[in-house]
């Protein structure tokens, strides 16, 4: 299993979430990546987090999106960023953050949540319509597929979790 570098970009270039995991494998639904308790991550320039859970991570093939699966006691089971097509080199995988993101709390309803940021920086970032309808398309497939728990929302993470925890 290999260590990957993932880079989260905003619209315009400027470094977000960033931080490494390994490479699990991949299936039908792209590749996964899982990191263990205790792994350290940044946002942007800020201090280093140290995240007390691990999570995977999946990253399909040709979709706007990416998503993290979080065990318990993690307030959130399900966390998906809206995102450009991740882009995979040397190591590396990096897309850019386009605010929204769905959300499955854990015993509760799943939601859309930053739309109001989306908002803000399709105007303050300059988004391109193309950008605009590409994330709110996926944003609905999303709310879709993650309330009706289609593949890969089914609990498909449930194996790849078993790897990192």
């Amino acid at each position: 299993m290999s260590e990957v570098k993932v880079v989260y970009r905003k619209y315009g270039g400027a470094l977000h979430w960033h931080h490494a995991a390994r490479r699990l494998g991949e299936d039908e639904h792209g590749v996964w990546l899982g990191f263990a308790a205790g792994t350290v991550g940044r946002r942007g320039l800020e201090p280093p987090v140290v995240w007390e859970l691990p999570a995977v991570l999946l990253f399909p093939r040709d979709a706007w999106w990416t998503a993290s699966f979080n065990p318990e006691p993690h307030t959130n089971e399900l966390y998906c960023d809206v995102t450009t097509v991740p882009e995979w080199r040397d190591g590396e995988v990096t897309m850019v953050d386009l605010d929204l993101d769905v959300i499955r709390p854990r015993g509760g309803d799943v939601f859309l949540d930053d739309a109001d940021e989306f908002e803000e920086h399709q105007r303050a970032l300059g988004y391109p319509p193309e950008i605009i309808a590409a994330a709110e398309e996926s944003a609905g497939w999303l709310m879709a597929a993650v309330t009706g728990r289609r593949p890969p929302f089914d609990g498909t993470h449930l194996s790849w979790l078993a790897k990192v925890t």
